[in-house]
This record gives structure tokens, sequence and C-alpha cells, in this order.
């Protein structure tokens, strides 16, 4: 083989191995970001589901205008997505999403916090 020939095998390694760590970093981010989309989106049908039980008359099993009592369904406190926390006050629930994917540092998971008051979410945030 003449040297050119060689050269270009070198060359093409190389495009070949920057386009291989590329594609794994782009690949990382993507997951990252749809793994944060699907616990605020877990978040927010959890926070339905209290919203309901907040508008729930206590006779039929609700909270008559209190989120007191409600708790996250079985089902529900961990998912594909994450696992998900509550802290329940008589007029808001605070609803912590954990994910399963590493988050914009790199060392923590994904990370989000809704507010949840009973006519509105009243925050969201993302914290990895």
């Amino acid at each position: 083989m003449g040297q050119q020939q060689l050269l270009l095998i070198v060359l093409g390694v190389i495009i070949v191995g920057i386009a291989v760590v590329v594609g794994i970093n782009v690949f990382t981010a993507s997951s990252s970001q749809a793994n944060r989309d699907g616990v605020i989106a877990d978040l927010t049908n959890l926070a339905s589901l209290a919203q309901q039980h907040y508008r729930k008359p206590t006779a039929l099993g609700g909270g008559g205008n209190a989120f007191t009592g409600w708790t996250i369904p079985g089902a529900l406190d961990t998912t594909g997505n994450g696992t998900y926390t509550v802290t329940v006050a008589a007029q808001s629930v605070t609803l912590v999403g954990t994910g399963n994917e590493k988050g914009n540092n790199g060392t923590s998971n994904v990370k989000a916090t809704m507010v949840v008051g009973p006519n509105s979410i009243t925050s969201t945030t993302i914290n990895n």
C-alpha cells in the first residue's frame, strides 16, 4: 500500500471515531430529556388525581375540599420513568419525581417538583 492509502485509512478511522463519540453524546442528552419529560407527565397525572380527591365529597371517599388523606396510588408510585413521593397539606400537595436517567450534572438523576393547589398546578421546578 502506498502512503496515500494509509493516510486515507487513518483519516477514515478518526472520522468514524469522532462520529461515534458525537452519536453517544447526542443519545445521552436525548434520553435525559425524554426521561425529564416523562417524569413531568407522570407528575401532571398525579396532580390531576389529587385534584379529583380534593373535589370529591367525603361521603364518596374524597377529601371534601381538602387534600388531606390523599396518597399516591400504589401502581403509580414507581413507573418506567421514575419514583414519586408526596407531601400533603390541607390546601396543597407537593409531588417529587426522581427519574431513572442521569440529569444535566451527570451524577444525580433527573428530578422535578410540582406544587398542586385546589384549582391549578402552582409551580413546577426541574432540579436537574
